[in-house]
């Protein structure tokens, strides 16, 4: 029995399993991706779905949906693994494909779930056949598809967003599966509303994991409504029993979202969801030296001569993390976090080096003016090399003299460099 074929042992399945929806109406949650007048709604009605990449969460409905477009479509429809098919399976399958289009009219459509496991040769062999429009790929992903497939594949599909379930969605499904005499419990058990709000929030939208905790409680149920206190002892004494490991890919988007949320958010004087960030990233298993070196890196970008102390800062919150290691290590690295956060901020050395580099590439190597030039022999001397130096106060070549790159801002300590510069510069007219 595959993943689409008639469930002749519903029985016995998992709630999981037996609650899938079976009409686009008990699809929860993602009403303003299929809700009526919306694109996939008409192209589902229209039997004309076009290759499509269904990207989201575990447990937000991706492979359900893959079982709905089973009995709402008039192709074949054909599961692969993208575990176990070969290169030499893509092409039968789209070979099979176009035969059954070329002879008999009728088009096919692939189901792949976990289809960033696909490698390139994979994709590679799908490809051709996605292109003519042989078969229909309906692709299932977690991971974000511009870092998984490749850019010729990404190009012919839609990709469909995906978002996690919300708590509302979570309980209507929870409710439906405790009444549903057919596929679901027939009200063997009974659980007050504040219980079912618990499951949803804890299940942070998965329904495969509120549907399995509620299929638990079932194992205990009495003829009472099991009130808040039982459900939480039943399942673990917290909510933690039902939470996953934090999700973070180090080499995936969720690393590239968290990390850039983390720095926006000190760079946005936050140190309350820098620190948050900082807890996200500890508890996903970051490398703590990364963080610290973002960290370096951040006390010299955005903070600069506007407080000098926020690099040593951060180079001693480095060098703390590498001597006592984690997880005390946490604690330098929040000290630091709390500090650049509240730092007063300044990018004028970021945009002077920028500026500078921009100007070098346009006007390549100028001649260093004959004043800076260092005479290291007399033939040198002679020439002219280092004469007028501390008489003449025009350091840069003659061809970009006058030519500013940093200009300190009025922030905290760098306002003192801005008033010294406005000085010395008018020193030398």
């Amino acid at each position: 029995m595959d993943l689409f074929s008639q469930d002749n042992q519903l029985n016995s399945a998992p709630l999981a399993h037996r609650m899938r929806p079976r009409e686009l109406e008990d699809w929860l949650g993602h009403e303003a991706v299929v809700g009526p007048g919306k694109p996939l709604r008409q192209w589902i009605d229209a039997d004309r779905v076009p290759s499509l990449i269904l990207w989201g969460p575990p447990g937000c409905g991706k492979t359900s949906f893959g079982r709905l477009l089973a009995t709402k479509t008039q192709s074949r429809f054909v599961v692969l693994s993208a575990v176990t098919a070969g290169a030499k399976d893509l092409k039968q399958t789209g070979e099979e494909a176009r035969m059954q289009l070329s002879h008999y009219r009728r088009k096919t459509m692939v189901f792949v779930d976990e289809i960033h496991r696909f490698n390139k040769s994979q994709q590679d062999a799908l490809l051709p056949y996605v292109e003519e429009g042989a078969l229909t790929l309906i692709g299932a992903t977690t991971e974000n598809p511009s870092f998984e497939l490749n850019s010729a594949l990404l190009s012919r599909v839609r990709v469909i967003r995906l978002e996690r379930l919300s708590d509302e969605a979570l309980v209507r499904l929870l409710e439906r599966a405790i009444q549903d005499s057919d596929r679901g419990l027939g009200g063997l058990l009974q659980l007050e509303p504040e219980s079912l709000e618990f499951i949803a929030r804890c299940s942070e939208g998965d329904a495969r994991r509120a549907l399995t905790a509620l299929e638990s409680l079932a194992l205990v149920a009495s003829s009472k409504p099991l009130s808040l206190e039982e459900v939480k002892s039943f399942l673990g004494g917290s909510s933690g029993s039902l939470r996953q490991p934090i999700s973070y890919d180090k080499s995936g988007e969720e690393h590239y979202n968290v990390i850039s949320a983390f720095i926006k958010s000190l760079r946005d004087n936050d140190p309350q969801a820098g620190i948050y960030y900082l807890a996200r990233m500890i508890e996903g298993g970051e490398d703590p030296l990364f963080i610290a070196r973002r960290l370096v890196i951040f006390a010299s970008e955005d903070i600069g001569n506007a407080d000098p102390r926020a690099l040593q800062l951060a180079m001693d919150a480095r060098d703390a993390v590498d001597f006592v290691g984690m997880p005390e290590g946490r604690i330098p690295l929040a000290q630091a976090v709390t500090y650049l956060a509240l730092a007063p901020k300044s990018r004028a050395s970021y945009e002077a080096i920028g500026a500078a580099m921009e100007e070098v590439q346009k006007t390549g190597a100028l001649p260093v003016p004959m004043h800076l030039r260092n005479a290291v022999t007399r033939l040198m001397k002679e020439q002219g090399y280092g004469e007028g130096y501390g008489r003449i106060h025009q350091n840069l070549p003659s061809e970009i003299e006058g030519r500013e790159f940093y200009h300190p801002t009025e922030n905290g300590l760098e306002k003192q460099l801005a008033e010294k510069w406005v000085r010395v510069s008018s020193s030398r007219k």
